[in-house]
């Protein structure tokens, strides 16, 4: 469907739902249909949109141009906004249609969907269950069908515990990556931009298309040591306990488990304790008065306008006394200390998104403690500054099971790819050619031509995997090249372009390397190998192996092999040992 198609069955399929709680507001169908005009326009003409068609929803804590944000308090507004956030901005220049924005637990504080005087947001397959929150019209709205993608927050676990309730995939990127311009705070130290999608790939689209600086906004560069992927053989972390859990939810939490040590990940279990009693600072002690500072003084002057349970969560925290907030920064530095060297040498945390799903009475008859079982294991990522992936894993009993990736700042990469062989419904063994989103959101890289020892499963791919380096797959040199076997140990071939005369097709691999790691591996590389520019069957010009002049012209010509593997395959065992 182009645009235009999508947006009319958008909003044929929200009438026939009938989910008004869903909605703060719908734009106009005119409004939206002149967009879907105008991107169909683009692309008719050539423009390359990665979100073109797209239908999307946002969060009512974020500005869209000409609807008032309100988040979920009516009275909060002073008139409409004038412009668009960034990240709203960007998903249109990509190509989405924004149809609407979502009903929310006011002022983002609840993780059930619940506080809204626009009405509780119900489950997507069981409308007696809550939604999940604060994101909840957002997750709602993406399960059902009625857009593509929808942009929510997380400051606790907001963009996590409904995408885990809803059975969909919910990006929580590293901390100032994702511009909050134009957000309405929560907590101004910890809150994120973060997006819902049904699948994974849409998902990550988004993100990249939402995330980095511009001209005009800035935003937290990613570390220049940031990994491009997950390594070959990447070691996860889980909890050697489960707080909270039924058995029915650890044994589909041992699934996942399962699935990644089937899918070549080795597992180990670390003790959840500093992250878990981190968690707790977040409401139970002094960092909870970052919510006063946000909208205090409106909850403070408004508390006829404002949900009771939202009103006294807030309110409560503008009484919290300054020592008190600096003490526990103080003891969450040492918490985030003690749970990474339990993290050690793992790539990433694997962890259940939630404890449970409670049902709307559950939440009215208990609205505190249901709430916070529910952000056990979300409270303590963004006080940590980690990253996560929440990913669909399965039904307990009629309910979504969903679990998450956490990695350390700046690893989302590496974050998707282990979400990516969890998620349910996903080819665990599928290669991802394309960019990860932080390469599209403005961590530099360059691809990296090998031939020899560090093609994928030969002995030097380690020094890739451990800078960070993503496989793009096979890749074949223009004919201008000639492969000689060097005279080194461990025996290596040397890449020397001839020219169209006497050069052939050399067949490689392309790697992507971040710029600042290319540069720490070129500075290990050893004589005789060297780097320069290679020109590939296609035309384009990367960076690749090559080798000294002297060091080729004395080593042996195996270039009617074609590539380094057919040669080493073509030696008997004899043979290979002696040059070995």
């Amino acid at each position: 469907m182009n645009a235009v198609e999508r947006v009319r069955a958008a909003y044929a399929t929200i009438e026939a739902v009938a989910r008004p709680e869903i909605w703060i507001a719908l734009r106009p169908l005119a409004e939206a249909l002149a967009d879907a005009e105008a991107v169909d326009a683009a692309v008719a003409a050539g423009a390359d949109l990665p979100l073109a068609g797209l239908t999307a929803a946002v969060k009512n804590n974020v500005d869209v141009a000409g609807i008032p944000t309100t988040a979920a308090c009516p009275g909060y507004a002073t008139g409409a906004a004038g412009v668009d956030a960034p990240v709203v901005a960007r998903l249109r220049a990509a190509g989405a249609v924004v149809i609407g924005v979502t009903n929310l637990d006011q002022f983002a504080t609840g993780l059930v969907g619940t506080r809204s005087p626009h009405g509780a947001v119900r489950d997507a397959r069981r409308p007696e269950y809550i939604s999940g929150g604060s994101s909840s019209g957002s997750a709602v709205a993406v399960a059902l069908g009625l857009v593509d993608v929808a942009i929510g927050t997380d400051t606790a676990g907001s963009g996590r515990v409904p995408a885990a309730l809803q059975g969909i995939v919910g990006i929580k990127p590293t901390y100032g990556v994702v511009p909050t311009d134009g957000v309405v705070p929560a907590c101004r130290s910890y809150d994120c931009v973060t997006v819902f999608a049904r699948d994974i790939d849409t998902a990550d689209t988004a993100m990249g298309v939402m995330a980095g600086p511009d001209e005009v906004t800035p935003a937290r560069p990613f570390p220049p040591d940031a990994p491009l992927a997950a390594p070959a053989d990447p070691l996860v972390a889980v909890p050697r306990e489960l707080p909270g859990l039924t058995p029915a939810w650890r044994r589909a939490f041992g699934d996942a488990r399962t699935r990644l040590e089937l899918d070549g990940v080795t597992v180990r279990e670390i003790d959840l304790t500093p992250f878990l009693e981190a968690a707790r600072l977040l409401y139970d002690g002094g960092l909870v008065a970052e919510r006063h500072e946000a909208v205090g003084d409106f909850v403070d002057a408004h508390r006829a306008e404002v949900d009771r349970t939202v009103g006294a969560i807030i309110s409560a925290a503008g009484t919290v006394p300054a020592t008190r907030l600096l003490r526990d920064r103080v003891r969450l530095a040492e918490l985030t200390a003690v749970a990474f060297a339990e993290l050690g040498d793992c790539d990433a945390l694997l962890i259940p998104t939630t404890t449970e799903h409670p049902t709307i009475a559950e939440v009215g008859a208990d609205p505190i403690g249901v709430n916070s079982r529910l952000g056990t294991y979300t409270n303590f990522c963004n006080l940590m500054d980690m990253c996560a992936v929440a990913v669909p894993s399965g039904t307990v009993d009629g309910a979504q099971f969903g679990v998450s990736v956490m990695a350390r700042a700046g690893a989302d990469a590496v974050a998707l790819d282990l979400a990516r062989r969890l998620a349910v419904g996903a080819s665990a063994n599928a290669v991802v050619a394309q960019d990860p989103w932080p390469v599209r959101a403005g961590l530099t890289a360059v691809p990296l031509f090998v031939v020899g020892a560090h093609l994928r499963g030969q002995p030097l791919a380690w020094q890739l995997d451990e800078r960070g380096a993503r496989w793009l797959g096979p890749a074949v040199t223009a004919p201008l090249y000639q492969l000689a076997r060097l005279d080194t140990a461990p025996p290596k071939p040397g890449l020397m372009r001839v020219g169209a005369g006497g050069g052939t097709a050399i067949g490689g691999e392309l790697w992507l390397i971040g710029t600042a790691m290319l540069g720490d591996f070129l500075a290990a590389l050893p004589a005789p190998m060297m780097l320069g520019r290679v020109t590939l069957a296609d035309g384009t010009e990367v960076v690749g192996f090559g080798c000294a002049l002297d060091a080729w012209e004395a080593g042996e010509d195996i270039s009617s092999y074609g590539d380094w593997r057919r040669y080493l395959n073509g030696l008997t065992g004899t043979e290979l040992s002696e040059r070995v």
